[in-house]
């Protein structure tokens, strides 16, 4: 995925498995989201390897045989780095450790590190400190002998530095004070948003890296932090918007993913607390990525967990300078026609078409459609501040009268 070489990147080997779960395009699929979020958390991905397994290892996660085969790699190529897919067993860890004597990552842990790369305000340094203590408590038995010669770089920061020589007993006391701290903000923003008074709220969510951060400059006309890289916002950030004469308060959260550590979505439901309390969500989706239907998925999945699934929803499919059917030929009998080679007009005649005008397509990077996308989420919004305050219909103008 990484076009130029860059020798200040961290060389990681990635290792993920085929099972009857999972077939090897979504294996693949999988691999190639670790190693962006590789790249994200400042490493360069070198090799990859996979296995076919009924069942991951109880001891190695992969077979003796593969793991000669990623020991001599490591060793030839002098890798400091193994990044594994799926969640690792604290013995796992050890395990491998062991063998392959360098760093062992699972997914969990990268994207702990990334969010603690990525935490700029004391409540997110809080959450994500939480979150990397409960995955440490279970590791602390031999997990760092090892890495006594190592310091900082991918998996090393937040408290896994400060915290090797710790017992059990200290770092639950530090869990301890981190959720009374977190306690504490909670209380200090329920006041901040019982302040904004009866405003409708709009919440923007999505997968990571979707153009939530984008779309929420664009219709707020403020700078927000937003690039091309996976979690780029962690902190929710609100902002006033007026479309005609109506405002309201639009916030932009953290973004999902598959296989989101349940210790960041425990120690995040505050943070989206933004999202429980919203009057609206503007469910954001890349459609230009060959798996945004299992992205939707994903983020219902935790929309549902945080008890936000049956809230009012607009599906905005964004990107769609980006998107690119494959190519079909109509004479070729042996290749069967997929959805990968539909047009967006295609889609639309597909399940879109059952959620009617509550399905929206837009770039919010060239701003195409957003007239309408602007109108559409006014009518929502009105029709909901209607319905709070009746007597004040006559302030706000139809739909069809906004310019």
């Amino acid at each position: 995925m990484l076009e130029k070489k860059d020798i200040s990147l961290e060389k990681v080997v990635l290792i993920g498995v085929v099972t009857r779960e999972q077939d090897e395009d979504m294996s693949k699929e999988y691999l190639d989201e670790l190693e962006f979020l590789t790249y994200t958390a400042g490493g360069e991905v070198v090799k990859r390897f996979t296995q076919k397994l009924d069942m991951p290892n109880p001891k190695t996660f992969i077979g003796t045989g593969k793991m000669n085969d990623v020991q001599e790699y490591v060793k030839e190529h002098e890798v400091g780095t193994v990044i594994f897919d799926d969640e690792l067993s604290p013995a796992q860890e050890r395990n491998i450790s062991k063998i392959l004597n360098c760093k062992i990552l699972d997914r969990t842990n990268l994207i702990l590190d990334i969010f603690a790369q990525r935490a700029q305000t004391s409540y997110a340094r809080t959450q994500v400190e939480l979150a990397q203590c409960q995955y440490l408590l279970p590791r602390l038995k031999g997990m760092w002998t090892h890495l006594e010669r190592q310091k900082g770089g991918i998996g090393m920061r937040g408290p896994g530095e400060t915290e090797i020589e710790t017992d059990r007993r200290i770092v639950r006391d530090k869990i301890a004070l981190l959720k009374e701290k977190i306690k504490t903000i909670d209380k200090q923003m329920a006041v901040q948003r019982g302040n904004r008074g009866k405003m409708v709220r709009v919440a923007l969510v999505g997968y990571t890296n979707v153009g939530k951060s984008t779309l929420m400059n664009v219709i707020s006309k403020s700078q927000v932090f937003a690039e091309n890289k996976l979690f780029a916002t962690l902190d929710t950030t609100v902002r006033k918007v007026v479309i005609g004469n109506l405002p309201f308060l639009v916030s932009d959260t953290v973004g999902f993913i598959r296989k989101l550590p349940t210790q960041l979505v425990e120690s995040f439901k505050s943070t989206l607390d933004e999202v429980r309390e919203a009057d609206l969500l503007l469910h954001v989706v890349d459609i230009s990525h060959s798996n945004f239907e299992e992205h939707i998925d994903s983020v219902n999945q935790i929309l549902d967990e945080i008890e936000s699934k049956d809230k009012p929803t607009i599906m905005v499919f964004n990107k769609i300078d980006a998107y690119e059917p494959e190519p079909y030929d109509e004479e070729d009998l042996v290749v069967e026609r997929t959805k990968a080679n539909y047009s967006i007009d295609e889609w639309k005649q597909t399940w879109m078409s059952t959620i009617g005008d509550n399905a929206l397509f837009i770039s919010a990077l060239n701003k195409d459609n957003l007239d309408e996308f602007r109108k559409r989420v006014y009518k929502e919004v009105r029709d909901i501040h209607v319905t709070r305050f009746p007597y004040n219909h006559f302030l706000y103008p139809d739909v069809e009268d906004i310019e």
